[in-house]
């Protein structure tokens, strides 16, 4: 029970730690925009997800192993810090002028997931093998837009990030994704747990369909650009 408190206690606190860092980011780049500094901080949170997923791994032989089994104190840290970090980007969402609705049902759906696991003390691996490859590509894709907003737009370098975005995206969501989505499925573990699996695949190909979309309109608005003289220069 304690362990239980010292997670809630650690969820508190880190919703107060993301959330001041960001008024120091806030403070720091006043000129800004809220996007900006609201990035700057998924981007911090997106390599630290990474780092702390990457020092839980029991074994690298297998990183899901072992399947179904009780959470790691480790395990349920870092993940305690996402669900922290997902409660503040959600609250922050709600204040950005760009509110979109699917953004808000991918934060909830994997703020229940997320929950789901540390409540059940269940799915470690599992659910830090997904957070990784759900957050390996974030650093990425807040970097394109950063570009985009230091004066970046249309050029080489940020059509080199939408791309490296676009394949580690690809790479960790539709290929790692649907493999621990089946080890998932397939081992002994709440219904809950398979389910909030099975949601967060969708939310992946939902986005891919997206990406897809965006990479197509890039490069055919770069091959536009490219046949006009001096719009490159």
């Amino acid at each position: 029970m304690g362990e239980e408190y010292d997670i809630v206690n650690l969820i508190v606190l880190g919703v107060i730690s993301w959330t001041t860092v960001f008024l120091l980011v806030r403070k720091i780049f006043s000129d800004r925009s809220f996007e900006l500094c609201n990035r700057i901080v998924s981007t911090i949170h997106g390599i630290l997800a990474v780092i702390l997923a990457s020092l839980s791994v029991e074994d690298w032989s297998c990183p899901v192993c072992p399947l179904a089994s009780a959470s790691t104190p480790k395990q349920r840290q870092v993940l305690a810090v996402t669900v922290a970090y997902l409660i503040y980007d959600l609250i922050c969402c709600l204040f950005d002028v760009k509110f979109t609705l699917d953004n808000t049902v991918h934060h909830l759906v994997s703020i229940v997931g997320l929950a789901a696991g540390l409540a059940f003390q269940l799915c470690g691996s599992e659910q830090v093998a997904a957070l990784f490859i759900t957050e390996i590509s974030s650093p990425f894709l807040h970097a394109r837009e950063l570009l985009k907003e230091f004066g970046y737009r249309d050029t080489d370098l940020n059509l080199a990030a939408d791309v490296l975005f676009a394949v580690i995206f690809s790479v960790a969501r539709m290929v790692g994704g649907p493999y621990i989505t089946f080890v998932t499925l397939t081992a002994n573990n709440p219904l809950l747990i398979k389910a909030m699996a099975v949601g967060l695949q969708l939310v992946s190909v939902f986005w891919f369909y997206k990406i897809v979309k965006m990479v197509k309109y890039k490069l055919t608005k770069r091959r536009k650009l490219v046949g006009m003289p001096g719009k490159l220069d």
